[in-house]
């Protein structure tokens, strides 16, 4: 036999397709030609195929082959083609019996002693096996437990091309993906660190119970910093799907921690300030690779000392921030990645950043707004929650008899906010209150009365607030109330969201 054909997938942003892999041998000078729109890496496929198959024991055909990646108008990135064109490449020519592989997805980079390497992306690439109706997927060995982790899909893994081989030749044994490993403590940083700032705590849990982004103002060594490493402390863990989402992209950038569990805590992300736009929204040439928009995808996306970036990397965030997705088009194709984020600015208010704050300052008005200035209007106005720091006091800090409150009870709250959130929209798709579009809130049943709106339309009437200001602090209102365990917000709630937007009453 001639011809052969195995399956494998291939990836373009997070989504997956199926691909066939044909091989073919016809009679000519010995060579090998690839097509199906193959990135370099992939071409480079011919050599090592042929030094792991020749140092596998396995005879290499000295005749005309043609090795083919249907469709061929998808376009195909990466290594883990590899081992699936090596089976097929060994089907064709009559070594192999391919039937054992008929309707198994085969993943794998090859050495050139035929050892298998992991590749990245095996967990969105076995999820699209799954939906496409496949059952049964070979992996190498390191990306087994990531991909065991899909249900329905019985995972089998390889270490060596010989190892294959034998199991399709003489039915030898493949190997099974290692036990789960034992769940990780959520170990780390807690507010019960934080010393005073309680109005920071405040817009911390308001922030966290409604999904709101937040910018941090004050003076160094106010707790900024501190405030925003401690977010994820007292956010939910990611349910099912959204933890398949958060594993999957980590797995196509290679930053999926040891163990290939699925990522249950939401990330935090924290770009230094000389980032650039493409490590922010994503890039690169050929398939363009997630940024760190997307890596906190369910998580937390903090920019400390946020005027120090870039002003164009800063402004490629509006978009993300708006549509909770990241499109990047190049010559090859549109890439989609998502990129639900909270967003959490940091910053000084002036060069000089005296401890003391504004009242020993040293710059002059027009230097502290050039300063500030760096961080756009439209990107603040997409900010919910906008706090100042004040600078802390010698009491608050030394306060050993009254601890502050640790993170524990604070996510209680945040859940039970969220969870009364959630039942409320359910019928509409939506799970936080940040996600619920402006209209829907000014009109009945959920438009608030005139009387508590009437100083808000105010400000609104006289250039103030934005008509997107205006809805985001509709919806904080909203949030405070489910913080409050009361069904409806009322005049309070929205001057409590009024000064946590602005810093006015």
């Amino acid at each position: 036999m001639s011809y052969a054909k195995v399956l494998c997938v291939g990836l373009v942003g997070v989504t997956g397709h199926l691909v066939e892999v044909e091989a073919d041998l016809a009679a000519g000078l010995p060579a090998v030609a690839l097509s199906g729109l193959p990135d370099t890496a992939l071409n480079e496929a011919r050599d090592r195929v042929r030094a792991a198959v020749v140092n596998s024991g396995q005879s290499w055909p000295n005749r005309r082959i043609t090795v083919n990646l249907l469709p061929a108008t998808l376009p195909k990135f990466g290594s883990g083609f590899d081992l699936a064109i090596a089976a097929a490449l060994l089907g064709s020519a009559g070594e192999l019996p391919l039937a054992p592989l008929d309707g198994v997805v085969i993943l794998g980079e090859l050495g050139l002693d035929g050892t298998v390497r992991p590749v990245r992306g095996v967990l969105p690439m076995v999820v699209a096996a799954a939906r496409a109706g496949i059952t049964r997927v070979v992996v190498p060995l390191p990306n087994a437990r990531e991909a065991a982790v899909v249900p329905g899909v019985r995972v089998k893994a390889v270490d060596t091309l010989h190892r294959l081989v034998a199991f399709v030749r003489d039915g030898g044994r493949l190997l099974d993906p290692p036990p789960p490993a034992p769940p990780g403590t959520a170990d780390g940083p807690d507010l019960a660190d934080v010393a005073g700032q309680e109005l920071g705590r405040r817009a911390l849990e308001v922030a966290a119970a409604g999904g709101h982004h937040v910018a941090l103002l004050g003076p160094p060594g106010a707790g900024k910093t501190m405030l925003a490493e401690r977010l994820p402390s007292i956010l939910p863990e990611l349910d099912d799907p959204m933890a398949l989402e958060v594993t999957a992209l980590h797995s196509i950038a290679g930053a999926l921690p040891p163990g290939g569990q699925l990522v249950r805590r939401p990330p935090f992300q924290a770009p230094h300030h000389t980032a650039t736009v493409p490590s922010l929204v994503g890039g690169g040439t050929g398939l363009a690779r997630p940024g760190a928009v997307s890596l906190a995808h369910h998580g937390v996306l903090f920019l400390d000392e946020a005027p120090e970036f870039n002003a164009r990397a800063l402004d490629a965030l509006r978009q993300p921030l708006e549509e909770g997705r990241v499109l990047l088009t190049r010559t090859r194709g549109a890439t989609e990645y998502p990129a639900r984020v909270q967003l959490v600015l940091a910053a000084n208010p002036c060069p000089c950043a005296k401890p003391a704050g504004d009242t020993a300052c040293e710059c002059s008005p027009l230097t502290r707004r050039r300063y500030l200035g760096r961080i756009s209007g439209p990107l603040l106005d997409r900010i919910d929650v906008q706090v100042t720091l004040t600078p802390l006091r010698a009491a608050e800090l030394m306060a050993a008899d009254a601890p502050a409150e640790p993170s524990a009870p604070v996510a209680a709250r945040v859940a039970a906010a969220r969870a009364a959130a959630a039942a409320r929209w359910r019928a509409h798709g939506w799970r936080v209150n940040a996600g619920v579009p402006g209209p829907e809130l000014r009109r009945p049943p959920w438009r608030l009365p005139a009387a508590d709106t009437q100083a808000l339309r105010r400000r609104l009437d006289s250039g103030a607030l934005s008509a997107r200001g205006f809805d985001r602090i509709i919806r904080m209102a909203w949030t405070i109330a489910d913080l409050d365990g009361r069904h409806r917000p009322d005049g309070s709630d929205v001057d409590e969201a009024v000064q946590l937007r602005t810093g006015q009453c």
